[in-house]
């Protein structure tokens, strides 16, 4: 491998130093914020190494890996998601008598999985990517072995996740013995020039499952609620975010690439899963009484809405994923960020009544919840909207006209159970909720992260053209 390669990938390798560095400085100074303090460090030093590999991309790393602006994109996203997500885990995790310092290992394992995902070029990497990830989210859903109920979250997770794999490995298995390759570039051009026969199709319909089931897509959205319900309120934003935004980005870059989608049985696939997801993640949402469990089924319907311009695949299909990603993240992180901030390790405030009247005792922190929440439901002047009308308008490009009235529907229907949420935190309750906001404050680092990010929901959906313009200059070939 040469300089320039090694160059290429140092976020990469950034990220894996900073894994070491991390576990042999806790192995022998026990401070948690030790332990915080070199990974934020590690994140940062992997995101600033993007600039210099700007100047080298595009290219391709071995067969296993390409970097390229796609890749530099969506990394610097989810590096900065997971920047949050340890802020908000060490707010979280502080008050903890426990040990804390695997917390950020697995972390930053997990983070650079979800980076190899989004640089992968071949199955191999594809799959040992996937799986460093997953293996890292079985230790963080399950965080704090005290807890039955995350070590149910983590076994569901374990064995679910498990089985997926089998169902990628039996796919590509099948698409290699069709196509002789496994490169995800030469699929893409053998699969023009070979017969869509049974078996090539069922390999497909295999890593579709597999896909499907990471991104909590129905019908394989079964685990979704529980692990969301059970995992530490930091870990379930990590999930929401950094697990299925790389394997989204894998999915929209090498099925659009292959052509699939000029197949008519697939995209007819894709768009039942599509409606199904909208509409059942909502629906399911309005029947909860649990806020981790509304934002889980919530995060279902927000993937199904990401399916459009997939299935579109346009002009307009990068610019519109990538900003709703953007603006998805953003909101999700601070959604999550407020049920961190409001709970304990041993104490997780997550039913709706542990938010009753909180606006009347932390009118601030509130706000932030609000508009997180009005920004998921899609209204203005906040980020959710402008992500919205953008995959519409890539929708309309493809006249998928189904597709963009059950948008408006399932939309109109999370409305209602977002704004259930807020006429619970404003309504005045008398000796409810007395308890709900005892550790929260704006004022320690996640509350400081948390108002950067609500501030980031509004100027985002007041002037979304920065972050459109960075998406069309960093990703000039796929727009």
């Amino acid at each position: 491998m040469s300089e320039i390669e090694l160059l290429v990938i140092s976020p990469l390798l950034v990220l894996a130093g900073a894994v070491v560095v991390v576990m042999l400085v806790a192995a022998f100074v026990r401070r948690s914020v030790v332990t915080a303090v070199l990974t934020l460090v590690g994140l940062v030093a992997a995101f600033a190494m993007l600039f210099l590999v700007w100047s080298e991309v595009p290219r391709q790393v071995t067969p296993l890996l390409v970097m390229d602006g796609y890749a530099i994109f969506y990394l610097g996203l989810l590096l900065a998601t997971a920047f949050v997500v340890v802020v908000q885990g060490y707010g979280y995790w502080r008050a903890w008598s426990g040990d804390s310092h695997a917390f950020y290992i697995l972390l930053l394992l997990a983070t650079l999985g979800t980076a190899v995902l989004v640089t992968s070029s071949h199955f191999a990497s594809f799959f040992l990517g996937l799986e460093l990830l997953s293996i890292s989210l079985y230790g963080l859903i399950a965080y704090t072995r005290q807890s039955k109920e995350r070590v149910e979250a983590g076994l569901k997770y374990l064995i679910l996740a498990g089985t997926t794999s089998a169902f990628l490995l039996f796919g590509m298995a099948l698409i290699y013995a069709e196509l002789g390759t496994m490169q995800l570039a030469e699929i893409g051009a053998e699969i023009s020039a070979v017969p869509r026969n049974l078996i090539f199709i069922f390999g497909i319909g295999l890593l579709l499952v597999g896909i499907a089931f990471k991104l909590a897509l129905v019908p394989f959205h079964l685990w979704t609620p529980d692990v969301y319900q059970g995992a530490p309120a930091p870990v379930t934003g990590f999930v929401a975010t950094v697990s299925k935004g790389g394997m989204f980005v894998l999915l929209l870059r090498y099925f659009g690439e292959w052509e699939l989608l000029d197949d008519g049985r697939i995209t007819g696939g894709f768009t039942i899963i599509a409606i199904a997801s909208m509409l059942v993640g909502n629906l399911l949402a309005v029947r909860q009484d649990n806020v981790k469990r509304i934002l889980a089924y919530s995060s279902i319907a927000h993937l199904g809405y990401l399916l459009i311009p997939f299935i579109a695949f346009n002009e307009q299909t990068m610019q519109a994923a990538a900003f709703y990603l953007v603006a998805y993240f953003v909101t999700t992180l601070c959604a999550f960020g407020v049920v961190a901030l409001l709970s304990r390790p041993e104490e997780e405030r997550e039913a709706l009544s542990d938010y009753a009247g909180l606006f009347w005792q932390r009118p601030y922190l509130s706000t932030v919840f609000m508009l997180a929440l009005l920004s998921l439901a899609g209204l203005p002047p906040l980020a959710g909207l402008v992500g919205k009308i953008y995959l519409a308008l890539a929708g309309i490009e493809s006249g998928l006209w189904l597709l963009l009235v059950v948008l408006v529907l399932a939309s109109l229907i999370g409305v209602y159970y977002y704004t259930r949420i807020i006429l619970v935190m404003v309504r005045r309750v008398e000796g409810e909720g007395e308890g709900t906001a005892v550790t929260a404050t704006l004022s320690s680092p996640a509350g400081v992260v948390l108002v950067l990010l609500a501030l980031l929901l509004v100027v985002l959906g007041l002037y979304p053209s920065p972050l459109i313009e960075l998406i069309t200059a960093i990703i000039p070939g796929l727009t």
